[in-house]
């Protein structure tokens, strides 16, 4: 049964911010400004990114479930088409708004759905197209008619400035240690908010050009490699991550910032790109009789434009390169919204009218966490019309 995404849409809150006043929306980690933003700053690429924020209070606007039902309002699939059609709804997000009860659930209710099947992924930036592909394979199965997928962030919650004043840990106190820790420091300038949504179905549209789903891989390494990127516990100096629970309270764990997000960047530049182009997409072509000759666009979630030439020569040396110019991007504008910056990659090709019936569009999601990685192919169908 073939499967088709008719429709995407995104909300991303409140203005754009430029680099020149993330800091006045975050604030300033002990009134200090940060001496490694710049530096970051101008290996992203980040022109402007949008936070759940507002500027002049400092009081979140969204809620993650609100961002993402945001999303799913603006979809438009079929003239009649409203969320209580929804059949299946998956979300997924690194930074829900409850540890319990699943994000998926306080979406369905934003939404006020009526009963239906609701599924929540987890994890980072893989999590929106787990989200999916769950959805792509309820509608395959026969099991619904259609489905939504989610893909959301709040990272601004974990990135304003209060987050990184507990004199209790040495990394964040300041007056003992004048420099925010890198691994925390880096990632303020790099994760920003925003929701996206797909409508999926097993019809085509009826005018215009939708997406049919191909085939989506993952390959995970969690079991050859330490933690990268984290949150909600504390890497020790032999590797293993200390969570929040193994403290004596959550009142400790919050006082000894362990709900910081961080990333071992050492060990990211190390093997982000050889598990990606080296060992997943070699193995993943191969499986799927896939050449780089078949591909008109490459859709690429990097989280930062550091990675971007990384990447590319990564593909070039496993054999499977794709030049630039079939490459599309909207990092610049939007930022890094983690597990939702596919869904906005994808929204910006269909909606830019630069397709064609029949072309063929390979999208790449890695992830950090523990180094897992997501392909997926899509080919442009014109409108049974």
């Amino acid at each position: 049964m073939d499967i088709y995404i008719n429709d995407l849409a995104s909300f991303l809150p409140n203005a754009p911010v430029d680099n020149e006043h993330i800091e006045d929306v975050l604030g300033r980690v002990g009134d200090i400004p940060s001496r490694t933003k710049r530096r970051i700053l101008a290996n992203n690429k980040i022109n402007t990114r949008h936070y759940a924020i507002d500027p002049a209070t400092g009081e979140a606007t969204h809620t993650n479930a609100e961002l993402t039902a945001e999303a799913v309002r603006r979809l438009q699939p079929t003239a009649d088409f409203t969320p209580a059609a929804i059949e299946c709804l998956c979300c997924g997000t690194s930074s829900p708004d409850l540890l319990m009860p699943g994000h998926g659930l306080m979406v369905a209710g934003e939404l006020r759905l009526p009963p239906c099947d609701v599924m929540t992924t987890a994890g980072i930036c893989v999590a929106g197209v787990t989200a999916l592909k769950y959805a792509c394979m309820n509608v395959a199965s026969g099991t619904v008619g259609n489905a939504v997928a989610t893909g959301s962030e709040l990272a601004s919650s974990y990135m304003k400035a209060n987050f990184f004043t507990s004199e209790s840990d040495p990394e964040t106190d300041l007056k003992k240690k004048p420099v925010l820790g890198f691994d925390a420091d880096f990632l303020r300038w790099m994760l920003s908010d925003g929701a996206g949504a797909a409508f999926v179905s097993g019809q085509k549209n009826l005018v215009g050009h939708c997406f049919r789903v191909e085939w989506i891989e993952n390959r995970s390494y969690a079991g050859e490699f330490a933690t990268c990127m984290y949150a909600g516990g504390k890497k020790m100096s032999d590797g293993r991550v200390r969570g929040w629970r193994q403290l004596a309270s959550s009142l400790a764990a919050a006082e000894a910032n362990y709900f910081a997000v961080r990333q071992d960047v050492k060990l990211l530049d190390e093997h982000i790109v050889s598990t990606a182009m080296a060992r997943a997409l070699p193995e993943i072509a191969g499986k799927r009789g896939l050449r780089p000759a078949d591909i008109d666009w490459y859709l690429p979630h990097y989280s930062s434009a550091y990675f971007r030439d990384k990447f590319y020569q990564g593909m070039k040396e496993s054999g499977f390169e794709i030049p630039y110019e079939k490459w599309f991007t909207n990092l610049a504008e939007v930022g890094n919204i983690g597990s939702a910056s596919i869904y906005l990659l994808m929204e910006g090709l269909l909606k830019s009218g630069r397709l064609r019936d029949g072309d063929k569009v390979l999208c790449f999601i890695p992830e950090s966490g523990r180094f897992s990685h997501c392909f997926m192919l899509l080919t442009v169908v014109a409108g049974r019309g």
